[in-house]
């Protein structure tokens, strides 16, 4: 299980999304958050997962989590206060694609989480399988 926590955010329509991008909330992970757009690759949803952490979105983590992997209980507004997120590798799944995997480095108050997430397709949707910190 990632040891993703969260930060306070206001996930107004102009805050810059958390995952880092440069773009919107409202135009970047908001969208996925809320259902209206899905993943189109395994970078987008772990990026997308990130956010969700941060706006402690509990919900979409759980629906983007594989069920065989999925924790039985899970608080997105506990844990370290979020600082920022950088992609280091990415095995990219893309449309074509049924795997992926992304390396990251999530920085928060008590030090960085350094992550290789991997994330497979499933009826369709990308989701996150699980991850080896190191």
């Amino acid at each position: 299980m990632s040891a993703f926590g969260v930060v306070a955010h206001d996930a107004g329509t102009a805050d810059a999304c958390p995952c880092g991008t440069g773009l919107g909330y409202a135009e970047c992970c908001r969208p996925l958050h809320e259902g209206s757009a899905q993943a189109d690759s395994a970078l987008r949803l772990m990026r997308s997962r990130y956010s969700a952490y941060v706006v402690h979105d509990t919900a979409y983590l759980l629906r983007t989590w594989h069920p065989r992997t999925r924790p039985s209980d899970l608080d997105a507004s506990k844990g370290p206060a979020w600082q920022g997120l950088t992609v280091l590798e990415t095995a990219d799944g893309r449309d074509s694609d049924s795997v992926g995997e992304v390396e990251f480095e999530a920085v928060h108050a008590e030090g960085v989480l350094h992550e290789r997430s991997r994330f497979v397709k499933r009826a369709g949707r990308w989701v996150y399988v699980d991850g080896e910190v190191g």
